[in-house]
This record gives structure tokens, sequence and C-alpha cells, in this order.
């Protein structure tokens, strides 16, 4: 089972030069996709990263792919689910890169096949799709946040991924979106409760990003009604999301904590049309 964002590893681009200089940044869910591109842009920043995955191929190819680019990186296998193997993970990224870690990209989830692809209706759910859905993206944060905490420095930037999924209803992936809805409350409890250390928490809320995973999976169609929810004629790319974590984990967003900030093209900003007219598609005829 794999934790991680679909899709490969961006070219990241400089917010100013060497922004995160000095800094440590752990990203989670770093193998592929999202996790990959964003570990891949702070390490492009100048931050040694510590790249967590529960495959460890996955993460040994993103920590090579950074070396290879002149980056810092060290590859962490490990499944967030289990404290054990979080608390070895901090030890070896500490234990490499000083005391200390500064920045935490909580990014990793439950999207394999044998979880995301068995979340459908709440009434055929198996409760080990709900369970393991919950321990890796909900869980998960929560034992990441709390083995960290502890070495992050003042001005350190925790930076969860949520989903617009945690933000509407939908008629599909119940669980997933549950886990990412407790997350934008999760970020500003721990805003709360780390501020006056100087620690900033945040969620970001991706709708569908455009990944070489997402075109083949969701075909012409899906894409097409995809689109049609945007205001924007762009969809977002694994570089948008990037961008903003870049942005969170530098001194420029140290004022901005307990948010969830939402990357849609626009999605979440009007009337959702295209899913009553999905409804009445389905409805049945009389």
């Amino acid at each position: 089972m794999r934790h991680r964002s679909e899709g490969h590893a961006s070219q990241g681009h400089a917010l100013g030069g060497h922004a995160l200089g000095g800094r440590v940044a752990l990203v989670t869910g770093a193998g592929s996709g999202i996790g990959a591109a964003c570990a891949t842009r702070l390490a492009a920043e100048g931050a040694r990263v510590g790249i967590l995955d529960i495959s460890p191929e996955a993460a040994h190819a993103t920590a090579s792919a950074i070396t290879a680019q002149g980056g810092q990186a060290l590859p962490l296998p490990c499944d967030v689910s289990q404290e054990p193997q979080v608390e070895a993970a901090l030890a070896a990224l500490t234990s490499a890169y000083g005391d200390r870690v500064d920045i935490l990209h909580s990014n990793a989830a439950a999207l394999g096949r044998d979880v995301y692809g068995r979340d459908h209706s709440l009434t055929d759910m198996d409760v080990d799709v709900w369970d393991r859905t919950m321990a890796v993206n909900l869980r998960g944060a929560m034992l990441m946040v709390k083995h960290t905490v502890p070495a992050m420095t003042e001005g350190g930037s925790i930076i969860v991924t949520a989903s617009v999924s945690g933000l509407t209803g939908d008629t599909d992936h119940a669980a997933y979106g549950t886990s990412k809805a407790a997350l934008t409350g999760f970020v500003r409890y721990v805003a709360t409760m780390y501020g006056k250390r100087g620690i900033r928490c945040n969620a970001i809320a991706p709708a569908l990003v455009m990944t070489p995973t997402a075109h083949r999976a969701l075909g012409p169609d899906r894409l097409a009604d995809k689109a049609a929810e945007r205001l924007l004629p762009w969809a977002c790319e694994m570089e948008d999301v990037a961008n903003l974590v870049a942005f969170l984990a530098s001194a420029e967003s140290r004022c901005i904590t307990g948010q969830t900030l939402v990357l849609d093209s626009g999605t979440l900003a009007h009337r959702p049309e295209h899913t009553l007219h999905a409804w009445r598609e389905a409805a049945p005829q009389e």
C-alpha cells in the first residue's frame, strides 16, 4: 500500500534566491507526485529535506533526483500510521541534519486501490477501508506533528495537505473526504497550541491536480467534467502546489497561521451546477 500523491516531481522555481537556506524540512508521501514536487522545490530553495515515504524505493528515487540537482536529501522509509517508524524517521533526520526541524509538510495519504479505490458507498464500505484511511491521513498527520514539534525552532512552519473533498460533500469517497475535513480543524488546534513558540500551521486544500496518473485514471470525459467545474481555463499543476508550500514554508508568510488555503482554479467559488446536472441524469425515470 502506497502513501503518495500521484505523478512525478517537477523542477521548482526560486522564491527569491535560496529563501530556505540552512533550514531542515521533512516531507511525507514524498516518493512521488505532489510530495516529490514539493520536496524538490524546498530543496531548490536551499532546505535540507527528509524524503519520507512508505516505499523505500520511491523515497530513494526522489532523494537521488534532488541530490543529482545539487540539493541535499535524505530518504526515510516510513509508514506514517506507525508511531515507532515515525520516531525512527525523525531520529534519523535530526542525526543527519542537526537537532532541528524547521519545516514539516505532512502530505502522505492512503491513495492506493486497496483503500481509496474501495472508498465508495457507505452502506457497502468495509470498515478496514475507513480505519486505514483515518490511520494514514489523520493519525499520520498527528504523529508527524507530535514528533516534529519538539525539534521545531521558532519560525517553524507546518503545512498539512487537506483537500477540497474535505470542504464539500460528494457522492463518493466519504472516508477520504472526512479525513481531510478533520485535518482542516486539526491545523487550527496545532496553530493555537504552538503559536506562542513561533510555530505556524496551515493546511492547503487542492482540487484535482493534473498529474500523469490523473490523465490516465480519469480519461477525456471525466477530465472534461472537471474542467466544466472550474472558473479558470487552466487546472492546477503540481508546481502550483509546490509554489504554495514554498511560500508557507518561508518567512514571507510569517503572519499566516491556522488557515486552509484552497487551490482549485475557482471550483468552489460558484454554485455546483455540474453536480446537480449529474444528479438529474442519475434520477430514476417516472
